[in-house]
């Protein structure tokens, strides 16, 4: 099929490669030259691991271009795929008339008959908004309008979007059900049909719950550290009862980061208080959140009282292992925090080469993971790459007999099961062994 992918950020690129790699004509359209230039060699615009090699192989297979021409793009389309990384602010606000206004763009320069697919995250009735505009300004165009949750990882990201679960897909006709099966039989048959109402609620459904679910661990560990119980046993405990299972969400650890699961209970908190219905049980999961964004930050002024003069060694600063992105990382938050604190600060992040400018002169960054151990007082797992675990092996040859490590998730867990360290996770007492 014809495809054009229009926003190409982390979900459009990766929609356009993954497209292109199962057989279809894909047009990636995006208004920033800079973005298509970098992407016309093959070259994506944040790192994700398998995206370049699969892009690269697109373009040479003749299968994938790029442009930011809306008529060269979407004229022939049989699909206009939407794929912008909607904006969020600081607050977990969404932009999202940002991206209704890219998409009306481009409608005038659609066939008739191109269905119109929406992956972009945004509030349920957003779809129906663009119909409206359709028949009220473009009356002669036909067009449908679908939706399809997106459900990517960062560093994941391209198997999960070739190998998923299943296919959730809202539309309007059997029509644009006809083309959406060709467009997405090629990847997997399984795929649920539904309303585009529903559709979108799904997304904030999920979402919602994967929110939910971990601020419930979190409150959960936060009372085993006080009463002396294990959090991960307690987690075993409940993964094993046949009512939840064991691959519900449930591990304690640290907060959920980023803006996808906070931007779906924002989106669900404005459209409960827009019919003036009272949620609860969802309008207190981001200030539980919140709150154990704190963790880390607790255990440093328990232990120390006041940080001036205590080195930290943060290892890690990435959103997440797999990616390159500093946006929304808790890791950044905490190292901004530590400097106002006063405390000496060492980072190491196997990817990551450009500090922040506002931490000029007043982080030190290594190269190697335990140099930048030497001489520090703490030790914080910010980000959890797997490589880190092979580096804590030998954490005990440069650290201070009295190094404290403080690892939310337990990453480093099963390599410091020898070392006679301070060792503090989510959800457990703090040990004087790890």
């Amino acid at each position: 099929m014809k495809v054009c992918v229009q926003g190409l950020w982390h979900l459009g690129s990766v929609t356009a490669a993954c497209l292109a790699s199962v057989g279809h004509e894909v047009v990636g359209l995006d208004a920033d030259q800079k973005t298509i230039n970098g992407l016309s060699e093959g070259k994506a615009p944040l790192f994700e691991p398998g995206l370049n090699e699969l892009l690269q192989g697109g373009i040479a297979k003749g299968k994938l271009r790029f442009t930011a021409d809306i008529v060269d793009a979407a004229t022939d389309a049989e699909v206009l795929w939407v794929t912008f990384d909607t904006p969020v602010d600081d607050d977990d606000q969404a932009d999202v008339e940002f991206v209704i206004n890219q998409i009306k763009r481009v409608l005038p320069a659609l066939a008739d008959g191109a269905v119109v697919l929406v992956s972009s995250q945004m509030p349920v009735g957003s779809i129906q908004q663009l119909e409206v505009f359709v028949n009220e300004t473009l009356v002669n165009k036909q067009l449908s309008f679908a939706c399809s949750p997106e459900n990517l990882r960062l560093g994941k990201a391209l198997d999960v979007f070739l190998k998923p679960d299943r296919i959730v897909v809202g539309v309007r006709t059997n029509d644009a059900r006809r083309k959406l099966e060709q467009l997405v039989l090629p990847i997997t048959d399984r795929i649920e049909w539904m309303s585009v109402e529903s559709a979108e609620m799904t997304k904030h459904a999920i979402n919602a719950f994967l929110a939910t679910s971990v601020t419930f661990a979190n409150e959960i560990a936060a009372i085993c550290e006080l009463v002396g119980a294990d959090a991960k046993e307690v987690e075993r405990g409940l993964k094993t009862e046949m009512r939840i299972g064991p691959k519900a969400y449930l591990s304690p650890g640290g907060p959920f980061a980023g803006g996808t699961l906070a931007r779906d209970i924002e989106f669900l908190g404005i459209a409960s208080q827009a019919k003036q219905l009272i949620t609860p049980l969802l309008s207190s999961v981001r200030p539980s959140n919140d709150e154990h964004k704190n963790w880390v930050r607790r255990k440093l002024l328990e232990q120390f009282g006041n940080l001036k003069g205590i080195t930290v060694a943060v290892w890690g600063l990435t959103y997440k292992p797999g990616t390159d992105t500093l946006r929304r990382s808790l890791a950044v938050e905490l190292c901004d925090w530590l400097l106002v604190q006063g405390a000496t600060v060492h980072v190491h992040d196997p990817v990551v080469r450009q500090l922040p400018d506002h931490w000029a002169g007043g982080i030190v960054s290594f190269d190697q993971a335990l140099d930048a151990i030497v001489g520090a007082d703490v030790l914080v797992v910010g980000t959890e790459w797997p490589e880190f675990r092979q580096d804590a092996e030998s954490l005990l040859s440069v650290a201070s007999p009295s190094l404290m490590v403080i690892d939310a998730n337990r990453h480093l867990q099963s390599s410091l099961s020898t070392a006679v360290l301070k060792y503090v996770a989510v959800g457990t007492p703090l040990l004087s062994e790890s």
